[in-house]
């Protein structure tokens, strides 16, 4: 079905659909729900009904009692939220700050992953190529290769972009109206049904500390279908820059000729780049007309959508000087190769210090009673995911050699500690994966071997531009030869659920 809404969806930008429900409360639809709720690790995270997956499996009659209870529930009308639960998560590289997090029943996300199934696909067929976050098939590291590109010569010339205005929305997500929102959501959805399972959503409340609270405003961070509503929501600020920007399905030559003509016009042009509620404006044009755009994008807001736009760290940035973006340091240099200006990603030196600092902690005295295999373990993981972060950083090579050379004496200091009275040669032979590669410069206790950051070298981000397969678009995008190679996964996942559907 969700291929079948996407494409009723975007052949017809006024369509309305009024008969969701019924797919919402299909056997198969929840089913298919709670396969993709069962492979998260958050299933083992109880809301306030104190419910997790294991304790649900091992009930009487299980997972299959459990769904025909939801669907009867919705059937019948008697199904309603349940308080979110908010916990205080720390916020990345900001000691001391929290973000609140809000954790939904296993019952809620159930429903709001079935939800997201049936709304998903119809609003996708809405959203601007310019919005990544949240969204199938696209990632932060796309929107960082669109923000590079516009920072790159072109075969006309040098880049015309001279300024960046760093957006930056006081409490986004906590300040998402909801009246406004439903009625973004009206411009599609018709189903009385589903309006009011959303509205209920909205208004379920958190329990903070055992008191419940009620907010008009704010969608919780932490719910299976809150970034589908952020996105809905911020559609509008998208509109907003319609002109300059590629429409949805539209040719990218479309918007490049009406910057140009803007440009002849000695018009401004700006080009937006979001990720949720971050986002840059790309500013042909001089500083005062950037500062005229921030007022103006401020009272939009304001006026428009109830937000708020931090002046103070909405900043107006030269691309030469840098600016953060999405946890890079982007920045306009001089090529060494060429001499032409291009746009660089780096990685930003707080996150270098809040690495090491975390690989402190964890190599720190009071984990000297962990044995050895244990602090490899924990260690791995982090390594990993900040190596495949920022492995598409310039000169990331230069930093991951670092690192690892720090991480070594790091982790050669904790065991000389951990076994005093064994010396620093016995301890090497003895916890040293080897001498040759691919084994040199790696610890090892057991099976448990440690990982380096260089581990799978680096690599150029392929910048794959507007129009990115998300699994649904397969006849839009057709036999593009720039999409080949980008779209294969997605094309091997419909052909098997091809296969599946038609019984092959």
């Amino acid at each position: 079905m969700q291929p079948k809404l996407y494409r009723w969806s975007a052949s017809d930008k006024d369509k309305t659909f009024s008969d969701l429900f019924n797919l919402i409360c299909d056997r198969r639809t929840l089913f298919e729900a709670w396969t993709r709720l069962a492979r998260n690790r958050g299933s083992q995270t109880p809301g306030t009904d104190g419910m997790t997956r294991r304790r649900l499996e091992e009930q009487a009659g299980g997972v299959d009692r459990f769904l025909n209870e939801v669907r009867h529930e919705l059937r019948s009308g008697t199904y309603r939220p349940e308080p979110v639960r908010q916990r205080l998560i720390p916020k990345t590289g900001r000691p001391g700050q929290f973000r609140p997090l809000g954790i939904p029943t296993l019952k809620d996300r159930l429903v709001q992953m079935a939800m997201k199934f049936v709304l998903e696909p119809i609003f996708e067929a809405d959203f601007y190529p310019n919005s990544y976050g949240f969204r199938r098939g696209r990632s932060t590291h796309d929107a960082l290769a669109a923000v590079q590109r516009q920072l790159h010569p072109t075969n006309h010339g040098p880049s015309l972009t001279h300024y960046v205005i760093e957006g930056d929305i006081k409490g986004c997500f906590d300040a998402i109206d909801h009246h406004l929102l439903m009625e973004e959501v009206k411009r599609r959805i018709r189903d009385r049904k589903v309006l009011l399972l959303i509205r209920a959503f909205l208004k379920a409340g958190v329990m903070i500390e055992g008191s419940l609270e009620h907010s008009a405003t704010g969608t919780p961070q932490g719910g299976v279908l809150s970034p589908l509503l952020a996105n809905i929501f911020l559609h509008r600020l998208d509109e907003r820059y319609d002109r300059w920007m590629p429409r949805p399905r539209e040719k990218p030559t479309n918007a490049v000729s009406r910057r140009r003509l803007d440009r002849r016009n000695g018009r401004p042009t700006f080009y937006m780049v979001r990720y949720a509620d971050d986002f840059l404006l790309l500013v042909v044009g001089s500083q005062r007309q950037a500062e005229a755009e921030r007022e103006a994008l401020a009272q939009f807001l304001w006026e428009e959508m109830r937000l708020e736009l931090s002046t103070e760290k909405t900043l107006i940035t030269r691309p030469e000087d840098g600016f953060t973006f999405l946890g890079y340091r982007v920045v306009r240099t001089k090529s060494r190769r060429s001499g032409n200006w291009v746009g660089n990603l780096r990685i930003p030196k707080d996150k270098v210090k809040a690495l090491r600092r975390e690989i402190k902690m964890r190599t720190s005295r009071a984990t000297l009673v962990l044995p050895f295999k244990d602090l490899i373990s924990a260690l791995n993981p982090l390594i990993s995911g900040w190596r495949n972060y920022f492995q598409y950083a310039t000169y990331a090579s230069k930093e991951f050699q670092a690192l690892d050379n720090w991480l070594w004496h790091r982790i050669d200091r904790w065991l000389r500690k951990k076994h005093r009275k064994t010396g620093a040669r016995k301890l090497r032979a003895r916890f040293r994966a080897g001498p040759h590669p691919p084994m040199r410069n790696r610890w090892r206790d057991g099976r448990a071997v440690s990982k380096r950051f260089l581990d799978g070298g680096t690599r150029r981000y392929r910048n794959r531009g507007v129009r990115i397969p998300n699994g649904w678009n397969d006849k839009e995008l057709g036999d593009d030869p720039a999409l080949r190679g980008a779209p294969l996964f997605w094309r091997a996942y419909h052909a098997l659920e091809t296969m599946q559907s038609t019984g092959g």
